[in-house]
């Protein structure tokens, strides 16, 4: 047989494989694409897995080696390849030197080793559903042990950092166990979540199944460890506690004793004397550390984080804790993380929204004679900060180390509250689609919101957001936090009646007002960019014609 790779048909079709083998030592490594291919390799060349994808072509001298653990974005693998051992995903592999390979979706691992004592089977991985995905939840099996699954069919839904996705089947089998079941939290990616075999048969040989404890943490296992600090400061030598009396030297400059406020107060609750201990922190002051190490010498109980009267104040509050949802974690790191890292700067205007609220009730009018769904004030908004943005296109931005990068498209997010917490939905190419059309959209996208049904292209790639707490809950101004990698996102308020002066001096005139506030990253758009975009998102909405043109 030539060493030349050869292509393989699907695994119904492998049960002629120790034939093959029985021509040469060989290792088989098949990958699934979309197009099923798979490549013969010869022994001494071994694809060595390593993290992210595919390096160079390491050669082995033996008949098995172990491919490394692989913690991909989207998956894991780690299997034995032995003689006959096949390791699956959903990427292809050739065996050359010197390539690289991205995985892509890939969450499948397959054994066939000799020595397990099991039939051929699938281990079925956490998939990495979004980009800033690292653990999910499962909401809940829509397969059960037992049934036939067919590629494209939906195994269960996965709480995701951003919404629940359905996780669909990649290859015809049977579920033969569950590993992770309904409700199971904090699962990262790439641990085992459940186990698929080809046989009806081979499903109660999995009845008692457990993966390993390296096959369950691939991702925990490839990431850098950093145990040497650690053990060095296990190592190092523990002091044993002494009680400090009157031979050591008090830390005092006449009669006064050098000790912190948390000492002094430590010590008056445990009836210490300050003379009897002696300091350890700066210029032998007398620090926490130091009372608590004279207590325990003494026998005595250092007292908790707060003293026994706050200890009973709080044992009578009545609470509840509420866990935090996937979507909850995201929020608060990214909303952190946007407060700590970017430097935010807020503009406020007033506009007056009367022609706008005039046209919305002339195209309402028209809408409702076709049946067509109503156009909102958000809506008319939106439109107009894609108008803006189109405009002024150094506010359609974002940030980066090495450079400041600008986006021709206007795909501006809308935040929605539900129950489950706020997302983000996008609303792509805002600045070339109609009123109508953006109404229908917001609205579809709010109602899959509320459902958690957003998928991830229904929420990724916006480059920039509009925050309204203005419409729904007559908050008059505010700040919004800016969306990261985004530099700027618009706060809506409430629209109210003022009194505006006449031509005349005792003339008088009403109208309405809406509050609105851009904050602004001021790495990317300086304070005169901002108020020039605010000018341009004023005159569509106090001009709202100019938006139809």
């Amino acid at each position: 047989m030539s060493y030349a790779s050869q292509i393989i048909g699907h695994s119904k079709k492998l049960r002629n494989i120790p034939q093959l083998l029985r021509h040469e030592n060989t290792i088989l490594v098949r990958w699934f694409p979309s197009d099923v291919h798979a490549y013969i390799g010869k022994r001494n060349d071994i694809l060595k897995v390593c993290r992210y994808g595919y390096t160079s072509v390491e050669r082995q001298k033996g008949f098995s080696t172990a491919v490394n653990n692989t913690a991909s974005p989207l998956g894991s693998f780690k299997k034995t390849v032995s003689r006959g051992t096949m390791v699956m995903g959903n990427a292809m592999a050739r065996p050359r030197s010197n390539i690289t390979f991205l995985c892509s979706q890939a969450h499948l691992i397959r054994g066939f080793s000799s020595d397990s004592g099991l039939p051929p089977h699938q281990e079925i991985g956490m998939p990495s559903l979004s980009p800033t995905m690292t653990e999910g939840n499962i909401a809940k099996w829509l397969k059960k042990v037992g049934e036939k699954v067919s590629p494209g069919e939906v195994l269960c839904e996965v709480e995701t950092d951003k919404a629940t996705v359905e996780m669909e089947c990649m290859e015809e089998g049977y579920l033969a166990k569950i590993i992770k079941g309904d409700g199971s939290k904090d699962i990262k990616v790439g641990e085992v979540i459940a186990i698929t075999v080809e046989e009806e048969e081979d499903i109660p040989k999995f009845k008692d199944y457990s993966p390993s404890a390296s096959d369950a943490s691939t991702s925990t296992a490839e990431e850098p460890s950093t145990p040497p600090p650690k053990k060095k400061a296990v190592e190092e030598p523990i002091r044993s506690p002494e009680p400090k009396i009157s031979q050591a030297s008090p830390t005092h400059a006449g009669d006064r004793i050098f000790a912190s406020p948390l000492a002094r107060k430590m010590a008056e609750e445990h009836n210490v004397s300050l003379l009897s201990i002696k300091g350890t922190g700066p210029d032998g002051s007398i620090v926490k550390g130091d009372i608590e190490e004279y207590l325990a010498s003494c026998g005595k109980e250092a007292p908790a984080t707060m003293p026994r009267a706050k200890d009973a104040t709080a044992a009578a509050l009545d609470y509840v804790d509420i866990p935090h949802s996937q979507i909850r974690k995201i929020t608060a790191s990214r909303l952190l993380f946007s407060k700590q890292s970017i430097p935010h700067y807020y503009l406020t205007v007033d506009t007056c929204v009367d022609k706008l609220i005039n046209l919305r009730a002339q195209l309402n009018a028209l809408l409702e004679a076709s049946k067509g769904k109503r156009i909102s004030i958000n809506d008319l908004v939106i439109k107009a900060a894609a108008m803006a943005l189109r405009r002024v296109p150094q506010c359609n931005s974002s940030w980066t180390d090495d450079f400041i990068r600008q986006y021709k498209n206007v795909n501006v997010n809308v935040a929605v509250q539900t129950d489950n917490g706020l997302y983000v939905p996008v609303i792509r190419d805002a600045d070339r689609k109609g009123l109508s059309t953006i109404a229908e959209e917001v609205k579809l996208l709010a109602q899959k919101a509320k459902e958690n049904s957003l998928k991830p292209v229904d929420y990724e790639g916006g480059t920039f957001t509009v925050s309204n707490l203005g419409g729904p809950f007559g908050i008059k101004q505010f700040g919004a936090i800016i969306n990261p990698p985004q530099s700027g996102i618009l706060a809506v308020g409430s629209a109210e009646k003022r009194v505006i002066p006449g031509l005349g001096p005792d003339e008088f005139n009403f109208a309405s007002f809406m509050s609105v506030t851009l904050s602004c990253d001021h790495r990317v758009i300086d304070g005169a960019i901002g108020a020039e975009w605010l000018k341009a998102f004023r005159g569509y909405i106090e001009s709202p014609e100019s938006m139809l043109l």
